[in-house]
């Protein structure tokens, strides 16, 4: 066995038959499957929770499978980066980043502490919302600013290639999050489709707004939304904070 690893199991009925507490950690679009597959086989009393980057699909639908005496409730954990796979892993990943628990209305309070109580004791930050506010919460936070640099990587792709070696610090920033594993966020997006539908509009309206006023030589229109961009921008990361 690994320092990490206690036992293994040859299947995952096998792996959640004793346990107090089942984590699912799989790609969005197969949780929903594995969950009903092996809900059976969960302990009485147990608890089961998630990492999805989505969450009302996937809370409603597990919550749904689950025998009377066993509780889902959805968790998702803002952590991690565009790298994946143990060469990655760092355990301090969770450590002072936030993690959603998304219980329904008819969750039981006590099976929510307990959830809450695991990520806290990891190090983390809980925040309690609805599947429906996280997902809209993390259109705009998380998946809204991918597809924003998968489509300028992309977009940059068929422009001249001799242009990637005029790149600084700017454009891996910007772009740093593009290269995470473009199956995994085809699912992502797939599983949370409409607040991100919604969440492009917003920010289609907003590019047009800007374009009109270069296009307009608005140069006040131009300086403000700039500097409400580094207000909310420094704000949100402080330019001392490191964030690693």
């Amino acid at each position: 066995m690994q320092p990490w690893c206690d036992e293994v199991a040859e299947t995952p009925e096998q792996a959640v038959e004793n346990a107090d507490l089942t984590v699912v950690c799989c790609p969005v679009q197969t949780i929903h499957p594995l969950v009903s597959r092996i809900a059976k086989n969960f302990k009485s009393g147990g608890l089961v929770t998630d990492v999805g980057s989505a969450k009302g699909f996937i809370a409603h639908n597990c919550h749904a499978s689950m025998p009377a005496n066993v509780a889902f409730i959805g968790s998702h954990p803002m952590a991690g980066s565009e790298r994946g796979g143990m060469a990655n892993a760092r355990a301090d990943l969770y450590t002072r980043k936030t993690c959603f628990v998304t219980p329904l209305a008819d969750s039981k309070s006590k099976a929510v502490e307990s959830i809450i109580r695991f990520w806290e004791a990891l190090g983390m930050n809980v925040a309690t919302v609805s599947p429906e506010t996280h997902d809209e919460i993390v259109a705009h936070i998380s998946h809204l600013p991918h597809l924003i640099a998968s489509v300028l990587c992309s977009s940059l792709s068929t422009r001249n290639q001799n242009w990637q070696g005029f790149a600084g610090n700017g454009l891996r920033d910007a772009t740093r999050i593009a290269s995470g594993n473009p199956e995994l966020w085809k699912a992502i997006i797939e599983q949370n489709r409409e607040e991100i539908i919604r969440a492009i509009s917003g920010f289609e309206d907003d590019l047009r707004s800007l374009k009109s006023s270069i296009i307009n030589h608005e140069s006040l229109e131009i300086l403000s939304t700039l500097k409400q961009g580094k207000t909310f921008r420094d704000s949100m990361f402080p330019p001392h904070d490191i964030i690693p």
